[in-house]
């Protein structure tokens, strides 16, 4: 997608996104101007499509209203650790409601950026990564677990689970990130960062750049350090929830 075309349904959504705290939240323009700093003309004629907000505008309604609409608190109702440090992620990775969503903000945080791949491990990052990769309209890399037959050389990292003593290796096509590749990483979540410290030595084997990292729920942020990326490279997560 092109950095015109991504701009403007950036535009788009954030109107899109601007109605729904208006008409569906019922939140006044009173509350949304002290919010936002904008005046309550400037966002009247927004919300009735009047006028298109600027790229920077949007970005800069979009991460206000985000919070307003409540894309974190929803997120943050569903997550229920277990005495493991576990939780169920089925209601989230399986919602269109909040992929949707989740894609937007992707797209609101990266376009603009050069993203020409998304990167995920499989398997509970694909929906979202999906959705992310629709959203900037670039093609999607699956590192899985086990070697295709069909394919004939890989690219493979190999990692260590924490406090398991158990490694593991992800493989992707050898060919399926080139050199010129710009690539944002995906997943659902971050806990450790052992899996997207993996995804980020896979990129770096190929050559290629890391363009940013994005997901949902983050635990801490200790797992930053893993991946030893620059201060450069954005890390987007939406929502960071404390350890058990």
């Amino acid at each position: 997608m092109s950095t015109h075309a991504e701009e403007l349904k950036l535009r788009l959504m954030t109107i899109e996104l601007l109605r729904t705290a208006k008409y569906k939240r019922n939140i006044t323009y009173r509350e949304l101007s002290s919010k936002t700093g904008l005046p309550v003309t400037v966002l009247s004629r927004y919300a009735k499509g009047h006028v298109l907000p600027n790229t920077a505008r949007a970005k800069q309604l979009w991460k206000v209203l985000t919070k307003l609409v409540g894309l974190e608190r929803e997120l943050r109702n569903r997550i229920r650790f277990n005495e493991d440090g576990y939780f169920d992620n089925t209601e989230i990775i399986g919602d269109f409601n909040i992929l949707q969503q989740a894609s937007n903000h992707a797209l609101a945080n990266f376009a603009g950026k050069r993203v020409t791949k998304v990167l995920t491990a499989a398997v509970d990052g694909i929906p979202l990564a999906t959705m992310v990769a629709s959203a900037l309209g670039v093609n999607l890399v699956i590192a899985k677990r086990n070697k295709e037959v069909g394919v004939k050389a890989f690219l493979e990292e190999t990692y260590a689970l924490k406090d398991s003593g158990v490694t593991m290796t992800l493989y992707i096509p050898k060919d399926a990130v080139k050199r010129r590749d710009s690539v944002l990483i995906v997943d659902d979540m971050v806990k450790t960062g052992e899996t997207q410290a993996a995804l980020v030595d896979l990129v770096r084997k190929a050559k290629a750049e890391i363009s940013g990292v994005f997901s949902l729920i983050a635990v801490g942020d200790e797992w930053k350090k893993k991946l030893k990326l620059s201060e450069r490279c954005p890390i987007e997560v939406i929502t960071y929830v404390k350890a058990p």
